[in-house]
């Protein structure tokens, strides 16, 4: 009788064993999908910016730093190799976008070019997916993280190597809203 009820209790650990390890698995896969719906955006948008670069240049072509400035950020952002640094550029590449759209308000005759426009509101619509997607990365993120900092689950993430995953964090300088002057 105890044999029968010791080899139970093993059964019902290993069980448990078994379904703690398959959820993270799954958790992980599920960052890894989240992050890859990021890159694929964030490809999308890489493959605009030149566009929306030389079609301003045409307009504004005195902004010569402006310029330089987002092709930096973009040549960064699409060689960046780890997450970290895939972050980092990610968010200088959108401050310089930003400062390229400044530039364009000076430019009545730039706002009204339809390529412009056109270029304008892809732009637009695919900074709204990367911001859908690193919104679903970083619910993902905190699931993960989550049960890997959760007890019992700790050492069973601990024994197979997980490891929490980073944040995909907006840049200090793009948290403040700008300011309006009237």
């Amino acid at each position: 009788m105890l044999l029968l009820v010791l080899v139970g209790l093993i059964v019902v650990a290993g069980l448990w064993l078994m379904a703690t390890y398959n959820g993270l698995v799954t958790l992980r896969q599920t960052v890894k999908n989240a992050w890859a719906q990021i890159d694929v955006q964030l490809k999308r948008r890489h493959d605009l910016i030149p566009n929306l670069v030389n079609t301003v240049k045409g307009y504004a072509a005195h902004e010569k730093e402006t310029f330089e400035r987002v092709i930096n950020a973009r040549a960064r952002a699409t060689s960046a190799t780890s997450l970290a640094e895939v972050i980092k550029a990610e968010g200088e590449l959108s401050s310089a976008l930003a400062r390229l759209l400044a530039v364009s308000e000076s430019y009545p005759e730039l706002k009204a070019n339809q390529n412009f426009l056109s270029l304008q509101e892809e732009l637009t619509s695919t900074e709204n997916r990367v911001a859908y997607a690193r919104q679903f990365y970083n619910d993902s993120v905190t699931k993960l993280n989550t049960q890997i900092q959760t007890f019992p689950t700790v050492v069973i993430a601990g024994m197979f190597g997980f490891k929490e995953e980073p944040f995909f964090e907006t840049p200090s300088e793009e948290k403040e809203a700008p300011g309006v002057q009237f």
